[in-house]
């Protein structure tokens, strides 16, 4: 496991070098006289590598990659942040830098966690166990997704005494929700994430086209799965052998399975069906229902999907912590607000600005962010962290129906019973993706590549424009950066 990278400010200065806890990565890189682990940091090449690796599952790229509609809110988000520019401020001494912040009153080494991505297990063999050690070993906190394709206590167990969150995919059953939520902190995980932008559906061609849908087959719901309230209900108990899937993927051996009557299949046919109708099931919550969740968790609770300085506001009184300013990475409704416009208008709410001063309040981002620069852009305009994202599914269709009586159910037939099952439900898709890439590719030490590659990058980025610290240009984006049309 890679360690934290060390304080390089005393060590020998050389060409290409830069003081600092993570700018120290690129002297690395550049003293191996190799290729980056990833074969580049350039996220572009990372993504054709990715499609390299992925080529036999083609489906499994798209379910990366796929957005809502025509993609317009997917380009809004990149183009918005071409429309502020740094200005760098020169002769200052910044030769020594901290990029180290505080999030509910826990220290973290960078202003960035990884982002739920459900349903990793179809990216790399190690699937979230990889990423919670990366994420773990360089004390960056990590979101699991309740999509995940390990259940929390592999992945606690895998992140050690690293700083976790987890994502809930909300059960209609409010029993199965005090289940999982005291499981979670049980595991350690301090703050609980809610994503209010899925309550039904985007279109979405790539995942329409190719009807690839790993959780018919219960790849992506081990957190239901290892679940003691929801597999009771099921008449089973918990089996360990759930928690471990097949790699690669293959969705045509599963039907072929299916079809010929295979127990094991069917009875994960079964389940996923049986969970479908629990979490993501078509319900709109409102912000009655977030009470229930505010009354039973005691740690930090967060609202992703927040774009609207009305909701952002509603957020404080209803007693949420935080909020996650995002549009799901583009892939909900085609032609919304971008994440950094959002952004803007949030944190200009005199009632928004006045909790975070208060330190009761956190605002969070995510959507669009792909290096360094994206990042100084985003907390100058008032963040206080951003959220390295990328795919997080699950199946919403399967819930709004109930299950088929018979578990002889082939996955061509399935639509006959779950009308609307090539529907995927995605979360979070910051930072180009390539956090997911990035996995597919290294699996544990290409998600540390990544996180050093983006933090250097911004370590640098920051330096170069002649601040110190994430205080000197923390929503400060009129003095630190100008708008142009």
């Amino acid at each position: 496991m890679s360690a934290v990278p060390a304080d390089a400010s005393d060590q020998p200065k050389s060409y290409g070098s830069a003081p600092g806890r993570w700018s120290g990565y690129m002297r690395e890189l550049f003293a191996s006289r190799r290729p980056p682990p990833l074969g580049s940091v350039d996220p572009d090449k990372i993504e054709a590598a990715a499609r390299e690796k992925l080529k036999d599952s083609p489906g499994t790229f798209g379910f990366v990659f796929g957005i809502a509609g025509a993609g317009e809110t997917y380009r809004n988000n990149r183009n918005a942040f071409a429309k502020w520019q740094i200005v760098p401020r020169m002769l200052r001494d910044v030769t020594h830098r901290s990029i180290e912040t505080t999030l509910f009153g826990v220290n973290l080494p960078a202003p960035l966690l990884l982002a739920p991505i459900g349903c990793q297990a179809i990216l790399h063999q190690d699937g979230e166990i990889a990423t919670a050690r990366a994420a773990g070993g360089l004390d960056i906190p990590i979101v699991l997704s309740g999509a995940a394709s390990r259940s929390l206590e592999a992945v606690a167990k895998a992140n050690g005494s690293g700083q976790r969150w987890f994502q809930l995919y909300w059960p209609v059953n409010d029993n199965l929700t005090l289940s999982i939520l005291h499981r979670a902190k049980q595991n350690g995980f301090s703050a609980l994430v809610v994503t209010v932008d899925t309550m039904a559906i985007g279109w979405r061609p790539y995942d329409i086209d190719s009807a690839f849908l790993p959780f018919v087959h219960s790849v992506g719901i081990q957190v239901a799965l290892s679940d003691p309230a929801f597999m009771k209900s099921q008449g089973l108990d918990v089996d360990p052998s759930d928690d471990v899937t097949e790699f690669p993927y293959d969705p045509a051996r599963f039907d072929e399975l299916y079809a010929k009557g295979d127990e094991k299949t069917k009875r994960a046919v079964q389940l996923s069906a049986a969970w479908g109708q629990q979490a993501v099931n078509g319900v709109f919550r409102t912000w009655e229902h977030v009470k229930f969740l505010r009354k039973n968790w005691e740690g930090p609770l967060v609202i992703k999907g927040i774009v609207s300085v009305e909701d952002a506001e509603d957020a404080i009184d209803n007693g949420v912590d935080g909020i996650v300013v995002s549009n799901h990475g583009g892939r909900q409704v085609d032609g919304s607000i971008s994440t950094l416009l959002a952004l803007e208008r949030i944190t200009a709410s005199p009632k928004v600005k006045a909790a975070q001063a208060s330190g009761k309040f956190a605002v969070l981002f995510d959507s669009g962010i792909r290096s360094g620069a994206d990042i100084f852009r985003a907390i100058a305009l008032g963040a206080q962290a951003v959220l390295r994202e990328c795919l997080s599914s699950y199946i919403d269709s399967v819930s709004r129906v109930p299950a088929p009586a018979s578990t002889r159910v082939h996955l061509r037939t399935l639509p006959r019973y779950f009308p609307s099952l090539t529907d995927a439900l995605r979360i979070l898709s910051a930072v180009g993706r390539t956090y997911a890439y990035a996995l597919a590719v290294g699996g544990q030490t290409g998600v540390e590549a990544h996180i050093k590659s983006i933090l250097a990058d911004f370590e640098l980025t920051l330096g170069l424009a002649g601040y110190r610290s994430i205080a000197e240009i923390q929503g400060k984006a009129g003095e630190v950066m100008i708008k142009v049309d």
